[in-house]
């Protein structure tokens, strides 16, 4: 009946049963490769199909994940949801977290992005315009006294958070999420450290829609980087001149407003608006959320819930802990 609600009700992950199918059957082998690589790498003590049985198969593990991530639930409370003990829910979710993080963004059935490189690659194939933004998760605050405690205090917002670039297309949609840095780093500072000025000089020609925040790259890229015109005229600019500035404002605010909506997207998973995530988790966590993220409006319809298999793959030591 848990598993039944999750799936049925799209609220409880924000995803159909359309997608948590694609999941299942795309993550499902990834985790069983691992599951069995951990216990190849000890000793067995007990004979094959002897020991505990999974009380919680990856169906249940892959959406006590989803839930987690989604609304920011507690491990006890996902403990009590599907009759398992709370350290079970704990090892379920930092197994399935980074799965979810290697997966990339589907664009189409197949065509998925993991890199800049990829995501910088397609656009231009596509000729379509990327826009960028900067976008920062709130962190809990380092130990007094350990190093770097200042670190991730952000002076825009003067508190202690992360750091993340997002890249969507015109509509936008999600095309990639870069690792967290800290707080501190300047929006231009932490793109060039993520190469985009190397891909951008030397790649394709691309057009990518930056806020003022990004000032200074279109110098370093050819033109590719288009952000807000520069006032030329600090004090007692003429009228004809602020009618223009303002009008070339504004149609530049038009076109990238669409990335706040990918953000938007984005921040809506409550483990990535609420300071609960631990730092050193951060990367797989915005990473997980960024790949089931991506809105689907253009896949299949939703097959019911017959496609979603409970099972876990039937080997002969599947069953040992």
């Amino acid at each position: 009946m848990t598993r039944t609600a999750i799936i049925s009700d799209r609220r409880i992950t924000g995803l159909s049963a359309a997608v948590i199918a694609e999941l299942v059957a795309e993550v499902r082998p990834l985790w069983h490769e691992r599951h069995q690589a951990r216990l190849a790498s000890r000793p067995r003590k007990r004979a094959v199909g002897a020991g505990a049985k999974h009380r919680l198969v990856f169906v249940d593990r892959l959406l006590a994940t989803l839930v987690h991530l989604r609304h920011g639930v507690t491990h006890d409370v996902l403990a009590c949801w599907f009759g398992v003990d709370r350290s079970t829910v704990t090892r379920a979710v930092g197994e399935v977290r980074p799965l979810l993080a290697e997966r990339g963004c589907t664009i189409s059935p197949d065509v998925r992005l993991r890199t800049l490189a990829e995501v910088i690659g397609h656009l231009g194939e596509t000729g379509r315009t990327g826009i960028i933004d900067g976008t920062e998760i709130r962190v809990r605050r380092p130990a007094v006294g350990r190093k770097d405690r200042d670190k991730f205090i952000s002076g825009k917002n003067k508190q202690n958070a992360v750091k993340a670039m997002v890249l969507t297309d015109e509509q936008g949609r999600l095309l990639f999420c870069s690792p967290t840095g800290p707080g501190s780093c300047a929006d231009i500072t932490h793109a060039r450290e993520l190469g985009l000025v190397k891909l951008l000089a030397d790649g394709p020609a691309v057009e990518i829609l930056a806020d003022a925040g990004y000032q200074g790259l279109g110098a370093q890229t050819g033109g590719r980087v288009v952000t807000p015109p520069h006032r030329k005229f600090k004090k007692n600019a003429p009228d004809w001149y602020e009618e223009m500035h303002e009008r070339q404002r504004k149609a530049h605010s038009s076109r990238h407003i669409r990335v706040k909506h990918g953000i938007a997207h984005l921040k809506n998973w409550r483990a990535l608006a609420r300071h609960l995530g631990r730092r050193e988790r951060m990367d797989d966590t915005v990473q997980a959320v960024a790949r089931p993220a991506v809105p689907a409006a253009d896949r299949r319809p939703d097959p019911g819930l017959a496609d979603v298999s409970t099972e876990d793959p039937p080997t002969p030591s599947a069953s040992h802990r």
